[in-house]
């Protein structure tokens, strides 16, 4: 089995296909931006190296990495609340990303 569905395994060596399926991920509700969604399934089920891979996957398809969620915070925002995901900050601010005050409504 490959792909979104298939349990985080640390250690575990990512295909480029694996990582790419989290592209085709959709939300369950109108309301979520899909962008967002995708990257939030993304950042919680990635290694930080890997979610780098999808990050230019995501920026090659045309999607956007400054997709806001419903409380209107940006991916980066979300990322820069947790201490230790320095890794994913600089990864997402490598592809474009920025906090949701940086970017223009």
């Amino acid at each position: 089995m490959s792909g979104p569905e298939k349990p985080k395994v640390i250690g575990e060596e990512w295909s480029d296909e694996r990582v790419k399926s989290f592209l085709f991920l959709s939300p369950f509700d109108a309301r979520t931006n899909p962008d967002h969604y995708v990257l939030i399934k993304a950042y919680e089920a990635m290694r930080a190296e890997d979610f780098e891979r999808f990050l230019g996957f995501f920026v090659e398809a045309g999607r956007d990495v400054n997709a806001r969620d419903e409380n209107g915070e940006t991916m980066l925002d979300h990322v820069a609340r947790h201490r230790r995901m320095t890794a994913y900050a600089e990864a997402l601010e490598a592809a474009g990303a920025r906090k949701a005050a940086e970017v223009e409504a």
